[in-house]
């Protein structure tokens, strides 16, 4: 099925580079006809994603400067999209971050400032970019952000992070709540390990990607591309009754009692 998101206005939070699950999220959108505005933050991001844009030939493609540890800026990046376009139809929050540091060794370990850094970032803007997005969402717009197993269960040297899309997670079907009533959906998709930038900074990271592959029933990792499927399907009409889910996306490795 093509055209599922034809003249829906997307917005794509956190595409770091070209193997990010962000830009897996925004080609597949793309190729349902998605009208994509992305957001970025620093020079070096924006050059970065001025690139991809410009090899996936999609030009054209609105870019707006958004800091999601501070309230006034994403206030004033969703205003700016939402005075551009004729409503945002969806957003895939795809940001995360903790110190290095603090994703290696032991949990009791993380520091004050570290945690409270992994909270504010990684679970706390989905909030925040939410209460703004949805200004200018009408009935049938969606909300996605990305989690990990890590928030269910104790993964190595996942630690902070872990605690923080525990978080995210219960953010997730709070916010559903919340939105329920205006015909908004808010729903995550817990991706199985993808050799992402974010993840190389997870220690031992290449272990748990050879411990997964064995493990999981179809024995291989996930893609970039076929998180975007799942993205595509809850950002769109297909998903119209799907609210204050998380979706498994990791090769069915969370039904593994080990």
């Amino acid at each position: 099925m093509s055209g599922m998101l034809s003249d829906k206005n997307i917005v794509v939070m956190g595409v770091a580079n070209k193997w990010s699950i962000a830009w897996g999220i925004a080609e597949m959108c793309a190729e349902q006809g998605a009208n994509l505005i992305f957001t970025y933050f620093g020079e070096r991001s924006l050059k970065s994603l001025e690139k991809l844009i410009s090899d996936a030939g999609l030009e054209g493609a609105m870019m707006v400067s958004c800091d999601v540890s501070t309230d006034e800026d994403i206030e004033s990046a969703f205003k700016q999209i939402g005075e551009s376009v004729n409503g945002i139809h969806g957003v895939a929050h795809c940001i995360a971050h903790a110190n290095k540091d603090e994703l290696r060794g032991l949990y009791m370990d993380t520091s004050r400032e570290g945690f409270k850094m992994a909270q504010d970032i990684s679970a706390y803007s989905l909030v925040a970019v939410t209460k703004q997005a949805t200004k200018y969402m009408a009935e049938g717009a969606s909300v996605i952000t990305l989690s990990y197993l890590g928030g269910e269960r104790v993964v190595m040297n996942y630690n902070v992070m872990g605690v923080a899309k525990a978080a995210l997670e219960s953010s997730v079907k709070y916010l559903a709540h919340d939105l329920g009533p205006r015909g908004i959906r808010v729903n995550g998709i817990s991706a199985g390990p993808i050799k992402t930038l974010a993840a190389k900074g997870v220690g031992e990271f290449n272990e748990i990607g050879r411990y997964f592959k064995e493990k999981a029933p179809l024995r291989r990792l996930v893609t970039q591309r076929e998180v975007g499927n799942a993205a595509v399907f809850l950002l769109s009409d297909m998903g119209s009754a799907v609210t204050g889910e998380v979706m498994h996306v990791d090769c069915g490795f969370n039904i593994l009692g080990y």
